[in-house]
């Protein structure tokens, strides 16, 4: 009884953290499929030639997606944003600066801020940059620097310290908080990130609400379409910048921003390589697939992630006019880069590999290389369409880090010299 007494605050949290943990993602019990031959092709069928040489074709299919699933691209509504504060003038041992930008999207009271952190190296040129939607504040992103918190005030210290800290990085990796800057600037890249949920808070209710109320021409009508449009507001603020170069600027998401990472891929073209990491449903996982999480239940749990409008294909996905292989075809000829765990099942990683297996021939036809056909443990970063699967479940883990960076290193001008541990070992 003692020693249950001493340890309950910690089994309360452990207790915490699996009820919350159990809303985003189950625990991987068991390993997913590594073979795909088996399985349905993926519908419905691509029309290469069609979506390679008709550019009417692709903005139908984007129609298709926007109709069907996530709602509309906020078009026209207004980006404004502040000179950069500088917060930390030698960061990192002063191998950089580390600055923040206030960006409000929309207009009158229901605009929306948030704060843009960004991580840029000294150099005498300008760099490519990776942008990242992160779960965490910025408090918890960049521990012990005075960035701006939600509520306006500066950040002291961070909600991942203490025991509750330690135990979701070890469910969820090492870096699914805090962001290893120092990886970033070692692979020649600036960094940039914000908080999703500063944007659009993820609580549907509140979320919907918020969207509603944004002040565009048109508003969005799902948090993943909404979080999209912050990933190009981010790029407006970036690409204004001359440390920055325009034309190598990358998007990264993992989990339900792996899904905005893609979808901005698609909707701002500006975009130059997008790094997708357990994007699951509604992201490059099939949503016809019987494997995981589902986009049913997914889209039942969290209704504000999608359109109103999805709920109608729910009983019957196959009358669901798109599919994700399709959404990965509107990507090319763009480096993506989809990450996977082995153990992380919910997420589907098999069905994942079979979109980019279909949409492998878009890529293609684009004159870009597509899927390695060597199998789901095959990494190639020089791919155009690059697939990584490691051991382990849903997280963030310096092996994901050394496939990001190698990709990245690949596509952006070779931004990165050192060969990182994953490359020698593939």
């Amino acid at each position: 009884m003692i020693w249950f007494l001493k340890r309950m605050p910690l089994l309360i949290a452990l207790g915490i953290t699996v009820l919350v943990m159990s809303n985003c993602t189950m625990l991987g019990m068991n390993y997913a499929s590594l073979e795909t031959s088996n399985k349905a092709l993926p519908q419905p069928p691509l029309d290469v030639q069609a979506i390679t040489g008709n550019p009417a074709v692709r903005e139908d299919l984007k129609q298709a997606f926007e109709d069907a699933l996530y709602g509309p691209w906020p078009t026209g509504m207004a980006v404004a944003f502040s000179p950069w504060r500088v917060v930390d003038p030698d960061y990192l041992d002063g191998r950089g600066t580390l600055e923040e930008s206030a960006v409000t999207i929309g207009s009158g009271e229901g605009a929306r801020l948030f704060h843009l952190v960004a991580a840029f190296p000294k150099s005498d040129r300008s760099l490519p940059v990776v942008v990242s939607q992160t779960f965490s504040t910025n408090c918890a992103s960049f521990p012990g620097e005075p960035v701006t918190a939600a509520d306006m005030s500066f950040c002291d210290g961070s909600e991942m310290d203490g025991i509750m800290g330690k135990v979701v990085t070890q469910i969820f990796g090492r870096y699914i908080a805090e962001v290893p800057v120092s990886r970033y600037f070692d692979a020649g890249l600036a960094y940039a990130s914000f908080y999703a949920s500063e944007l659009v808070p993820d609580k549907n209710g509140e979320a919907q609400a918020v969207m509603a109320r944004m002040g565009g021409p048109i508003s969005p009508t799902s948090a993943l379409m909404a979080w999209s449009y912050g990933f190009s507001a981010a790029l407006d603020v970036l690409e204004a910048d001359p440390r920055i170069d325009s034309k190598r600027m990358a998007v990264m998401g993992h989990s339900r921003h792996g899904k905005s990472a893609l979808m901005a891929g698609v909707w701002d073209r500006r975009i130059a390589a997008v790094i997708a990491h357990q994007s699951g449903f509604a992201g490059a996982a099939l949503s016809r697939s019987e494997t995981g999480e589902g986009l049913a239940r997914m889209a039942k749990s969290y209704p504000h992630w999608l359109s109103p409008r999805v709920q109608a294909y729910l009983t019957d996905l196959p009358s669901l006019p798109v599919d994700q292989h399709e959404l990965l075809a509107l990507l090319a000829p763009t480096p993506v880069l989809l990450g996977n765990g082995r153990r992380d099942v919910w997420s589907d990683p098999n069905s994942t590999y079979r979109a980019a297996e279909a949409a492998s021939a878009v890529y293609a036809a684009d004159a870009a290389e597509g899927l390695s056909d060597a199998g789901m443990q095959a990494f190639d970063p020089e791919s155009n369409l690059a697939y990584w699967l490691r051991p382990g479940g849903h997280s963030i883990v310096p092996r994901d880090i050394d496939a990001f960076t190698a990709f990245l290193a690949a596509h952006l001008d070779k931004a990165a010299p050192p060969e990182t541990a994953v490359q020698m070992a593939n």
